[in-house]
């Protein structure tokens, strides 16, 4: 049953009226409405309703048949608006608010300027001469792109004498065209454009051709591999999720055959052959400390529901808005993890295993993500914080994207070759770092967007190393003075202090692990490096089966002189691991709970629980253990099946836990995410 009765709407009249035809200013705020309450026949009895209240509601999106011919004021704020268009039913509309409506962008204000001929205020602001400037100027440059576009490429493609299917054909063949190379305006007004155009371009067609016009708006088409990127509502990113059928036993391991890996970063050769050791089953402690999920394919190229060659590479939790997280990354986070493999970066809420939402770029094959928070100025001055998601990959090009308005407002063209890893400064939020395979890491300070989404990006720092970076972790005593890079050549440090000089830095030390032959070596490759704590560092691999603990304050006298030292790592412990000799399967750490993850080559996640062992390597004089640490427990990898048959050959690339160790986002190298839950 509706919420909205004749009753309601005589209350709520502003003052109080006895019949409905009679209301000109009605209140409906804060009545938490959705929009299947807005019922259009009784609304269209409000004949005369000139102001209306909608705010502090649950609104998605309006009817198209309100009938509300004489309505000339409309709130909408703090609504969940994704979509103004069917406000055009309102022709006589002045003045329209809809701030804190996280769905809406820019480009939603340029279409109502657009849509309503007699509006004056949007959200507050005068926009007169810019609706003027939309309506006429923007109107009149893109008709004549659009025009010269036809005349250019399709005008002869049309024999004289037509059938109506040959016009139906090059309509859609033309459409297609003018949205994608009809070029006008800054990247941030791309959606809007591409709005325009269409429907310029199908105005055009009805006139020329004599074609019946559609005033209906129709869904956008999807983009092929040759256009830029999209995003996609929940409902459509739910859609492209396919449903795999596990069946859990943690007494039951998949044992793949040996197999060679095909699908990874560039540069990375033949990386791995040998099979977990038999003696780590026992290494199995409870099964029932964490249970699984979900099991989601939402990285699918193409959306096919066939594609299990994906790799999925990187992973992190959304900070909470309310609790400090950038500041403090020891605090609860949401629930909510970004992905990224393939052509997709994905939203995923890890308790239900709904896709919220999906960015693509179709030329692109992302490698990393992160996440910082902004505080942005929203309209009349007032700020708000903004969770900001950075991703990045194969291109070199890192895409900023304010997740809550669903936007890619920007991108930084940071490196001519693919970006391995990104991550932010925890004390400078502007702050980014990005490792790359030209052997650079830049810091860049990306800005903050203003409320029309545009920002200035600026380069800060050049740190040069000798071999390409894979993993980058600042020292949490000192994040704005030192770096740590895990390299294909070794494990590097940097001063990073903007006060000095140089813009463009070599690497101040090299550290010495053990090596094979039982002496010690600069000369390995680091795939996994992150601190436990504010001087423990875990770092793999220099040797097999192997991941070593050791102290960052132990190892390097942060008052040295002098660059590119060679220092010895302080090695506190060893973590048993799997004897692969395959590359890349990184490692992540939860600081709070003082875990340590890793994934192996037999889908099975190795967590070490080290709290007995951090209080006795907090001792200026604490002993090296003697033992290697075996693994608190390993989470066997689950019998899934996919169309009847049984998903083997299961490699973890990453497992990153929230800051509370509630979830495991663990990724993998056949387009699955599968989501594990602390029980």
């Amino acid at each position: 049953m509706s919420k909205i009765t004749t009753e309601l709407l005589l209350e709520r009249a502003v003052p109080r009226s006895t019949r409905l035809r009679k209301i000109e200013t009605l209140n409906l705020s804060k009545l938490q409405l959705k929009t299947g309450d807005l019922d259009p026949r009784l609304f269209s009895r409000l004949r005369h309703l000139q102001k209306l209240d909608l705010s502090d509601n649950l609104l998605d999106k309006f009817p198209n048949s309100l009938t509300l011919p004489d309505l000339r004021v409309l709130n909408c704020n703090n609504n969940k608006l994704e979509d103004v268009t069917a406000l055009k039913q309102f022709p006589l509309l002045e003045e329209l608010t809809y701030e804190n409506n996280v769905y809406l962008t820019l480009n939603d204000d340029y279409k109502v300027m657009f849509l309503l001929q007699n509006l004056r205020l949007l959200n507050g602001k005068d926009i007169t001469k810019l609706a003027n400037h939309v309506r006429r100027v923007n109107s009149r440059k893109l008709t004549s792109k659009v025009t010269a576009h036809w005349e250019k490429f399709f005008r002869d493609q049309l024999p004289e004498k037509y059938t109506a299917e040959q016009v139906k054909s090059i309509k859609k063949k033309f459409l297609k065209s003018v949205q994608t190379n009809v070029v006008y305006g800054p990247s941030s007004l791309s959606e809007f454009t591409r709005w325009r155009v269409k429907m310029i371009a199908e105005e055009f067609l009805a006139y020329s051709l004599g074609l019946e016009l559609n005033t209906d708006p129709e869904p956008e088409e999807k983009m092929d591999e040759n256009e830029e990127e999209s995003t996609e509502s929940p409902r459509e990113a739910a859609e492209d999720v396919a449903q795999v059928v596990y069946i859990y036993n943690p007494l039951v391991t998949v044992t793949p055959s040996k197999r060679k890996r095909n699908h990874s970063k560039p540069g990375s050769g033949n990386k791995r052959s040998k099979s977990q050791a038999d003696t780590k089953e026992e290494a199995v402690a409870n099964p029932r400390s964490a249970e699984p999920l979900h099991f989601l394919q939402c990285h699918s190229k193409g959306n096919s529901r066939e594609d299990f060659k994906t790799q999925l590479w990187s992973c992190v939790f959304e900070p909470l808005l309310d609790c400090g997280a950038r500041k403090d990354p020891i605090v609860s986070s949401s629930r909510t993890v970004a992905t990224c493999g393939g052509e997709s970066v994905c939203l995923i809420d890890c308790e239900t295993g709904t896709v919220l939402k999906k960015y693509k770029v179709a030329t692109e094959e992302f490698f990393t993500v992160a996440w910082t928070t902004l505080t942005m100025v929203i309209s009349n001055s007032r700020k708000k914080s903004h969770n900001i998601l950075a991703a990045a990959g194969r291109r070199g090009i890192v895409k900023l994207i304010h997740v809550a308005a669903d936007f890619c407002y920007g991108e930084i063209k940071a490196h001519k070759k693919p970006i391995a890893t990104v991550c932010f400064s925890p004390t400078r939020e502007t702050h980014l770092f990005t490792a790359s395979y030209d052997k650079r890491i830049a810091l860049w300070d990306i800005g903050i967007p203003d409320c029309d989404y545009n920002f200035k990006a600026s380069q800060l720092l050049v740190l040069e190393a000798l071999a390409i970076p894979l993993r980058i972790a600042l020292v949490p005593t000192c994040p704005d003075q030192y770096l740590l890079a895990g390299c294909e050549g070794g494990c590097f440090a940097w001063n990073i202090k903007l006060d000095k000089e140089k813009k463009s830095r070599p690497f101040e030390a090299i550290f010495q692990f053990p090596s094979e032959d039982g002496g010690m070596t600069t000369s390995h490759r680091v795939d996994g490096l992150a601190f436990l704590n504010d001087d423990v560092v875990v770092s793999k691999s220099s040797k097999l089966g192997c991941i070593y603990l050791w102290s960052w304050s132990r190892s390097f006298d942060t008052k040295g002189k002098g660059c590119q030292r060679t220092v010895s790592t302080v090695i506190l412990a060893e973590l048993e691991w799997s004897t692969t000799d395959l590359s890349y399967l990184t490692l992540s750490t939860c600081p709070a709970k003082e875990y340590v993850f890793c994934g192996d080559e037999k889908g099975s996640v190795w967590m070490y629980n080290l709290s007995n062992y951090t209080t006795a390597w907090s001792s200026a004089k604490g002993k090296r253990s003697e033992k290697r640490i075996p693994p608190t427990q390993i989470l066997k990898w689950p019998e899934l099946q996919v169309n009847g048959e049984q998903l083997t050959e299961v490699l973890i690339n990453n497992v990153v836990s929230d800051p509370t160790f509630t979830y495991l986002a663990v990724l993998t190298s056949v387009n699955i995410t599968a989501i594990w839950k602390k029980s």
